[in-house]
């Protein structure tokens, strides 16, 4: 039976200390946790190994941020994966609408950050979206479905299925978000994971982990969480507190029993 992943990314929040107490706090949740549950965090980057300290050994996933294609060199502000690997990292999101937008990701770099994830053992998270404008131009799957079909160009058939895609709407980020509906998500991901059994076949696209992520809370977790293709969230706000991170890992354990 495929885990339900739930997972949240820091972005450019939190001190060490507060990185320590929100560790300390979810610890005891994370550890209750059957293997039916995945949890993950992503923290901001100087904290990556004192999180990975605590949690790692608990089953929790830790994530950067960001990475670059490269193994090493002169790439000043940089961070390779074989540095996040080091400091504890299993997995990196890659992509995020954020990354796109302010600091000019493309499709070909997200592409290149993917191959080097695999390259090293690390799982790229792989997030893709459409915009308030291909929404209401009809547009949104074939938008995410060419973000999808770019991040996998050249990934070995049997490495497909360790890449993770999170879905997460541009017009649904952020605190003037709107949250989709789980009718909304599911139709998307619905088409994600179609056309990945159009390219790859139906047995790699159903072990394919596709997560929501775009304002998602503690009121519409639990519907999302029960449409066939959703497989987990990836949270923002909600989770960065942690009783709220240990309330989503209930319903998802709710849902994975």
């Amino acid at each position: 039976m495929k885990k339900v992943w739930i997972g949240t990314s820091w972005k450019m929040n939190k001190t060490s200390a507060a990185a320590d107490a929100w560790a300390s706090a979810v610890a005891p949740a994370v550890k209750a946790c059957s293997e039916s549950v995945q949890p993950f965090v992503i923290p901001s980057f100087p904290y990556i190994q004192q999180v990975s300290e605590q949690l790692n050994d608990k089953g929790v996933r830790i994530g950067s941020q960001n990475i670059c294609w490269q193994d090493e060199g002169a790439y000043t502000g940089e961070v390779s994966p074989i540095q996040v690997k080091d400091c504890g990292a299993t997995l990196v999101e890659i992509g995020h609408s954020e990354r796109r937008a302010m600091f000019g990701e493309t499709d070909e770099r997200v592409n290149k950050k993917v191959l080097a994830s695999l390259k090293h053992g690390l799982t790229p998270l792989v997030c893709v979206g459409d915009t308030h404008d291909e929404k209401r131009w009809g547009v949104s799957a074939e938008s995410v479905i060419r973000q999808v079909k770019i991040a996998l160009y050249e990934v070995p058939k049997e490495q497909v299925a360790d890449v993770i895609i999170a879905y997460e709407p541009v017009w649904a980020i952020g605190e003037q978000g709107i949250p989709a509906t789980s009718e909304e998500a599911e139709r998307v991901h619905l088409a994600i994971r179609n056309a990945l059994s159009a390219e790859f076949g139906s047995s790699i696209s159903q072990k394919m982990v596709l997560l929501y992520g775009g304002s998602v809370n503690l009121d519409n977790a639990s519907e999302l969480l029960d449409q066939a293709n959703i497989d987990g969230l990836f949270v923002g706000r909600t989770a960065w507190n942690a009783d709220g991170y240990c309330h989503l890992l209930e319903i998802a354990q709710s849902k994975a029993n």
